[in-house]
């Protein structure tokens, strides 16, 4: 009897044990990078449930601001909106790379982004989802934009479309011959880059069709025929070729831009452990792929792309040769206060005639 009794006590310890350990992962992420099929596996293996709220780079920087990094335990800004952020409002904590599978993630990108996302001697975030954004165009209509200021083109009037976004102006300065990334550091050669792109972009306006807000407003607006050439994702442009063997992503030729969402630590998050069992299961090559072929970008987990649709591999080497990757313009982190004049900016192209 006695035995009995010890046995059932050390059951009902393990079970308390459990039920202890196993958090609620309060995650912030983009849509597609937490897919269900994904979380019922990682809750079936660790124990563990998660909570998702979508969102974008401003969104999660607002969100976690409001709250002084309270509210989630994993969030995912791209690479360049971590060290201002962290430097302006304290939103998140250091990444403990003790904690973290090294290995699972491709080296010059886990480099890279610890560089980048390194302030003050400490890691604050890891490499997850890249991707780029430049041009989609029907090859059929608009055959002849290669390249972002194209879309000024008289040819393709009143058919052509882009965001009033950072981006925006990113590419067009790229395209006219001009450096942005090389001037974050200096406000002023900064703001004579954006005055030529703001004179740019308003003598453009005639061109523009509409400025789309979502992706979905842009596939929808190229599947009509009503814009023929736009600047958008990557995945837009191959998710269209789907359908429209004419409709392509085109890596410009002043450069495609490029991204990469992190995994960083809310400065508040009470499940860390969580949070690190999350990023060291959705590296795993088998469950890397299953999100790429749900959010349609590839991922920094070593042998992520293996079980990637080929069609997906197809779509992605029709839009990129080896120049082409080259070429990219990786988002370096934004300095403290650029976001202020870019926004300034965009108003006043917006406002204008």
């Amino acid at each position: 009897m006695k035995i009995k009794v010890f046995s059932t006590v050390l059951v009902a310890t393990a079970l308390t044990a459990q039920i202890t350990s196993a958090d609620t992962l309060r995650l912030l992420t983009w849509g597609g990078y937490a897919p269900e099929e994904v979380i019922a596996k990682f809750e079936e293996e660790t124990g563990h449930t998660v909570e998702v709220t979508t969102s974008n780079n401003e969104e999660m920087i607002a969100k976690l601001r409001a709250t002084n990094g309270g509210g989630f335990d994993l969030a995912q800004p791209s690479q360049d909106r971590i060290t201002s952020a962290q430097e302006e409002f304290g939103i998140y904590k250091p990444i403990d790379m003790s904690k973290v599978n090294a290995d699972q993630f491709i080296p010059s990108m886990l480099m890279a982004t610890a560089t980048n996302t390194t302030y003050e001697g400490e890691i604050y975030g890891l490499p997850h989802v890249w991707g780029t954004s430049g041009l989609v165009v029907n090859t059929a209509e608009a055959g002849d934009v290669t390249d972002y200021t194209d879309l000024c083109d008289g040819s393709v009037a009143g058919k052509v479309s882009y965001r009033l976004k950072r981006p925006t102006l990113i590419g067009f300065a790229y395209s006219m011959g001009l450096d942005p990334f090389a001037a974050y550091g200096d406000t002023d050669k900064y703001q004579e880059i954006l005055d030529q792109v703001e004179a740019k972009l308003t003598e453009c306006k005639a061109n523009v069709k509409t400025y789309w807000d979502g992706g979905d407003e842009i596939k929808n607006l190229l599947r009509s025929g009503e814009v023929v050439a736009s600047m958008a994702w990557d995945t837009g442009g191959w998710q269209l070729n789907a359908d429209n063997p004419d409709i392509t992503f085109v890596a410009p030729e002043s450069g495609a831009l490029g991204w990469i969402d992190t995994f960083v630590l809310p400065a508040r998050g009470r499940a860390d452990d969580a949070a690190y069992d999350w990023i060291n299961f959705v590296m795993r090559p088998d469950i890397a792929a299953m999100i790429t072929n749900t959010a349609g970008n590839f991922t920094a987990a070593v042998g992520g792309d293996e079980g990637v649709s080929a069609d997906l591999k197809a779509r992605y080497q029709g839009s990129f040769d080896q120049a082409a990757v080259d070429n990219i313009k990786w988002y370096p982190p934004v300095p403290a206060g650029l976001e202020t004049l870019e926004g300034a900016t965009l108003d006043r192209i917006n406002a204008a005639k």
